[in-house]
């Protein structure tokens, strides 16, 4: 990216949020913090009013607005597709929402970035997994955020699935996130004293309380990094042919799936996960078109199943 592109790119950026971290700006592209500040300085001198505080960051003058910012072709498709995303995994509220914000980004596109959203509006689909096609957000979705960002406490009634029980419990909600193709959120709740994982779908419903909490709980990431760590995750690297790739996308997630890259003429895949018998078992699925990286620990364990079942294959073979 040249620097005209970059500062426009870092203008845009300021104007995105409340207050932008020298270090964000940094981090995002790749230069260093002498950089960053020469290009703001850059900014000042063409007249705009930037706010910088030491140890906070910069922020644009209250008030001052820019005309309408222009999209690329790449960013337009990309906005189509989170369109679609929006549309198959969320509720009929935050849809809605999401319409309407996209017919006001479509008013402002030049005519061929429209032309090319209608041609390819057709070409792109997200599909549900059948796990998901039963699912009923039942509009929660824009409710809990709302009360998320006005920290207001809620009633919910949920049904718990484990005892089959409809109960009701005030909760502070903390954050919601996607996993495993269900809504979840996180949230303290009044009745058990600690933090609870609700799952969406499984809030019968919201009502208000009228009271506001001022209690200072972990952010979101937090709360899910330390979940992970109180449930010992092990870490699994395995690497799978390419051909048997594909078979395996919705069952990694169901497996702790964290991320993958191309090694060669192999996938190599990283894990964490709860129970490494439990991996080992899925992994002889398919583990004669893969391998494992680490541990040595399931390399051990699935080599001794993999004993066991040619001993038992064998005993029977030769009980006939």
């Amino acid at each position: 990216m040249n620097r005209i592109d970059r500062v426009s790119a870092i203008l845009i950026q300021l104007q995105s949020r409340r207050v932008v971290k020298a270090s964000d700006i940094a981090d995002r592209f790749g230069i260093s913090l002498r950089t960053v500040y020469r290009d703001v300085k850059t900014l000042e001198e063409a007249g705009i009013p930037i706010i910088g505080e030491a140890g906070v960051g910069y922020s644009i003058v209250d008030g001052y607005r820019l005309p309408p910012v222009m999209f690329t072709r790449e960013e337009a498709t990309a906005f189509l597709t989170a369109e679609k995303f929006v549309e198959t995994l969320t509720d009929a509220s935050t849809r809605e929402h999401h319409k309407s914000a996209m017919y006001k980004i479509r008013a402002i596109l030049k005519t061929a970035e429209k032309n090319l959203l209608e041609d390819i509006d057709g070409k792109i689909e997200v599909l549900r997994s059948h796990a998901q096609l039963e699912v009923d957000n039942k509009d929660h979705i824009q409710k809990l955020l709302n009360s998320i960002a006005q920290k207001a406490v809620l009633c919910l009634e949920y049904f718990a699935i484990h005892s089959q029980e409809r109960t009701r419990r005030e909760i502070e909600p903390v954050g919601i996130f996607y996993k495993s193709g269900f809504w979840h959120l996180i949230a303290y709740c009044h009745l058990r004293g600690d933090y609870r994982d609700f799952r969406v779908d499984r809030i019968i419903s919201i009502e208000p309380t009228g009271k506001i909490f001022n209690s200072k709980h972990p952010t979101l990431k937090a709360y899910i990094a330390q979940m992970a760590k109180e449930q010992e995750l092990d870490m699994v690297v395995i690497r799978v042919s390419k051909s048997i790739h594909s078979y395996l996308e919705h069952q990694k997630y169901y497996s702790g799936f964290v991320s993958e890259k191309t090694v060669g003429n192999q996938i190599e895949m990283t894990f964490l996960t709860a129970s490494m018998e439990g991996f080992a078992r899925w992994f002889m699925m398919y583990g004669d078109e893969a391998e494992i990286i680490s541990p040595e620990s399931l390399k051990d364990r699935v080599g001794q199943i993999a004993s066991a079942i040619a001993q038992k294959n064998l005993q029977l073979t030769n009980s006939y």
